[in-house]
């Protein structure tokens, strides 16, 4: 698997520290209640979250990055913090809804028909009123290797109708490859 064998050596997006738009969301007043952070990694934005009070799940399909998410939430005694192994296309089988989702980095990574399966389970697991914030890379980052890049085109067709977009604003996503940080777009979506 692609993303099993980045993980063995320290993925470009895995900066071990949270990114700072959801740091930003966080002080704004923006994550509410109970947090899930899908495609979460070793879980440095869900470890924030769960510093800050708020009960989180984190779901990645890559159980080493679930591995050290869960030693990084014992060592920093995060009770309020769990990790699953498990497939971000199957959101639903978690049972549970939350008020806030968080994405870093994973929508774009997603092809089209994974998007539409990705979008129908988070409006199973998004509680009415709920809001999803994703940080993904912007046609706006030069070059073309990485990942596929997000148009503010694409975002408003994909986010609008079914849901209510809140906010959409260029931003940066840190890497440990783009010095300053890589163009990106933060979309909030409201449930």
């Amino acid at each position: 698997m692609r993303f099993e064998a980045l993980y063995e050596r320290q993925g470009s997006w895995d900066i071990q520290r949270p990114q700072p738009a959801f740091l930003r969301l966080a002080e704004q007043g923006m994550i509410r209640g109970t947090v899930l952070d899908v495609g979460c990694g070793t879980g440095d934005n869900a470890l924030h979250m769960a510093s800050l009070g708020h009960p989180t799940w984190g779901i990645d399909i890559v159980s080493g990055a679930i591995g050290r998410a869960r030693s990084r939430a014992a060592e920093r005694g995060l009770p309020f913090s769990r990790f699953l192994v498990g497939d971000v296309l199957e959101l639903e089988s978690l049972g549970m809804q939350f008020d806030t989702v968080i994405d870093s980095g994973l929508f774009h990574a997603l092809c089209d028909q994974e998007r539409e399966f990705f979008l129908q389970g988070l409006r199973r697991v998004l509680r009415p009123g709920g809001l999803y914030h994703m940080l993904g890379f912007s046609d706006r980052q030069p070059g073309d290797t990485g990942p596929r890049r997000l148009t503010e085109a694409d975002l408003r067709a994909t986010f609008c109708g079914v849901w209510k977009l809140v906010r959409l604003e260029p931003t940066l996503f840190e890497t440990n490859i783009h010095p300053g940080g890589a163009q990106a777009w933060l979309a909030t979506v409201e449930a």
